[in-house]
């Protein structure tokens, strides 16, 4: 890449795309083939967005050992990374046009703190992979989402980026980073602040030049 051109770095669920009806039916389908009784609706599944696996093990499972409920919480995960590869999610109004625009000037890659697969899901069922230029998740580096930003931009010698996501851990990893946070108020989440905001993906552009000056 050109040393000088900056990077958008985006989150995945409630900034890209929404993916909690075939997530919530994944998980369902999952737990009913163990033998689990517990039924997940999709604004449960939103609600988990943006936490880690451990955080989300705990909050589903609180009742089992640490190492059991982070077990099942992965086989869910796991569940929904064919359906989503074969029909994809719910992408964000005017989104690929946006991308398409932005990737004439910018580096885009995805940070997410999702299962390894679960990413590629979204390029693959959605068709969106030609898009980005890099992504990394928590499920195959284990670092925290702030580290796999960094990852992102020392792999790819970017000097300069910001990052594009809807909850307060967001905010906060893209202040590990040491970069701008931009908030998706449209997604899943509230934040405590930002270095500005999007209320639609369509004023992304706009928003980027004023952050960056450029």
């Amino acid at each position: 890449m050109n040393k000088d051109q900056s990077a958008v770095i985006f989150d995945l669920d409630g900034t890209l795309w929404d993916s909690g009806d075939t997530v919530a039916e994944a998980w369902n389908d999952w737990c009913g083939a163990q033998g689990i009784c517990r039924r997940f609706t999709p604004d449960e599944c939103r609600s988990y967005c943006g936490k880690t696996l451990e955080e989300i093990a705990a909050l589903v499972f609180p009742e089992l050992e640490k190492a059991r409920r982070e077990e099942l919480l992965l086989g869910c995960c796991m569940a929904e990374n064919p359906p989503l590869s074969e029909k994809g999610g719910t992408l964000y109004p005017d989104l690929i046009p946006v991308l398409e625009e932005l990737k004439k000037h910018h580096f885009l890659a995805v940070v997410s703190n999702c299962q390894e697969g679960y990413i590629e899901a979204f390029f693959r069922g959605n068709k969106t992979g030609y898009l980005f230029s890099d992504s990394e998740n928590a499920g195959r580096t284990g670092l925290t989402k702030g580290e796999n930003i960094r990852l992102v931009m020392e792999r790819n010698g970017i000097r300069r980026a910001v990052y594009v996501g809807d909850t307060d851990g967001d905010r906060k990893a893209a202040e590990q980073a040491g970069i701008p946070f931009i908030h998706a108020a449209y997604g899943f989440g509230t934040v405590e602040r930002a270095d500005a905001v999007i209320r639609s993906f369509r004023e992304l552009p706009q928003v980027l030049a004023s952050l960056l000056n450029e």
